[in-house]
């Protein structure tokens, strides 16, 4: 009626038909159309087009997907033995995976800016089936060496997925379906030395690699049924330019440095702890096996899904006291994991503060990030996640170092030691 009633008064002022639909047009919110796989809209969202349900759907393909590139971790004995590669050199497994990953960041990610996203998604996914497949079935060094480097090079559609579910909500709730997207993947990384280990002691190495190409195919599948049709305003840059560009953003976005900057911290401490948690756990007097070990991943997930809800602290401007907070947990954190040797009640109480408060600063970086620049969300993820990976880097190699000289309390101190650095550069930093 309302519409009517606007439509009357204009054709009563004398204007046209055409006015008074412009007049209509400005009054009502850009409909969506139903086809086929999805919804279909148009620039700009004026409500959230991304469901809780679909949300969950972009986190659990997050965590099936990011887990690809953690598998090998407990495997790396198995693969030494199949293959006959010295333990020096299987470590190659990891480093080759986190290499590529990082290119694909710099690379992949950011066409989503470019290209329709759900065609990117599906098709990259389809790519790493094929990947998974090689691998589980790799009859040499080689072959396994190139299919881990694709599997690493593909798995950043994790990424693509956070900046295409960041452009479907509304922007009031867009932290909170950040916080659940992310969470998928911190959950896939920390589980999957869980599986991976679960697998391998029923069936072998390869088929952690071939169920995992059986799940990411049906999820390509479910996911390109149910992506939108999202007709997103795309840049008209070219290739290389969208490449160039990335660096153009940090060098425009304060924000984006900073939050760059304490990714990176965070994510080091992160890869301080689970990296070299192994280490003292596998050994007397606890001598746990790759699956119990892999089972304080859980510990971590609880943690991870408690910080889910920072993205709704985000969205309500919050930001800086969530991530103040989470900073301080993650400096107490390291105390209850330094009693290690003592008790591993403590252990777990601190596997919970770490990933809880890494997860909390992780989702307000990234709800913070992505309202920069709408039509850059690709790129400023891209950007972002190119430091969580230096970051990763850089913790795991610490640590083991580390811990071969000083022990459980060196890797301690040094993940405290981080944490407080993060600290003291958000105090400095803070708006």
């Amino acid at each position: 009626m309302n519409l009517i009633k606007v439509n009357l008064e204009a054709l009563s002022l004398g204007e046209s038909v055409e006015e008074s639909k412009a007049i209509i047009a400005d009054q009502t919110v850009k409909k969506t159309e139903k086809v086929r796989g999805g919804l279909r809209a148009s620039e700009p969202v004026p409500v959230s087009i991304i469901s809780r349900n679909v949300a969950l759907l972009f986190s659990i393909a997050c965590g099936i997907v990011v887990a690809n590139i953690y598998y090998a971790q407990p495997l790396l004995d198995a693969i030494s033995n199949e293959f006959d590669i010295s333990h020096s050199f299987v470590g190659l497994v990891i480093t080759i995976t986190q290499i590529f990953y990082a290119l694909g960041l710099l690379l992949l990610v950011p066409l989503g800016d470019l290209l329709n996203r759900r065609w990117l998604i599906a098709g990259q996914m389809l790519l790493s089936v094929l990947a998974l497949i090689v691998v589980g079935t790799a009859t040499s060094s080689k072959v396994l060496f190139i299919g881990i480097a694709a599997v690493g090079f593909l798995a950043v559609v994790t990424q693509t997925l956070v900046a295409f579910a960041a452009t479907l909500a509304a922007p009031a709730e867009r932290g909170r379906v950040v916080g659940v997207v992310t969470s998928g993947i911190v959950i896939g990384i920390l589980l999957a030395r869980t599986f991976a280990g679960v697998l391998m002691d029923l069936a072998g190495w390869r088929s952690v690699y071939l169920v995992s190409a059986v799940l990411t195919l049906i999820m390509a599948c479910v996911l390109f049924r149910v992506l939108p049709h999202y007709e997103h305003k795309r840049e008209s840059l070219s290739y290389l330019q969208l490449i160039r560009s990335m660096f153009t953003l940090f060098a425009q976005e304060r924000t984006l440095r900073i939050r760059a900057a304490l990714g990176m911290m965070i994510f080091t401490a992160f890869s301080i702890l689970w990296t070299s948690l192994v280490l003292p756990l596998s050994a007397p007097p606890f001598s746990l096996s790759h699956t119990a070990i892999g089972a304080f991943g859980l510990a971590g997930v609880a943690g991870a899904l408690a910080a889910a809800r920072a993205g709704r602290l985000a969205d309500r401007g919050l930001g800086q006291k969530t991530t103040g907070v989470a900073l301080i947990l993650l400096l107490i954190s390291w105390l209850p994991i330094s009693y290690v040797q003592h008790s591993l009640i403590a252990l777990i109480v601190g596997i919970i503060l770490l990933d809880l408060a890494v997860q909390a600063v992780h989702v307000t970086n990234q709800s913070m990030i992505l309202t920069l620049r709408p039509e850059a969300r690709s790129r400023l993820t891209a950007g972002y996640m190119i430091f969580y990976s230096i970051g990763s880097a850089t913790g795991s190699i610490a640590s083991t170092s580390i811990y071969v000289y000083f022990g459980w309390n060196g890797v301690s101190l040094l993940g405290a030691i981080v944490s407080a650095l993060a600290l003291l550069f958000w105090l400095l930093t803070k708006e």
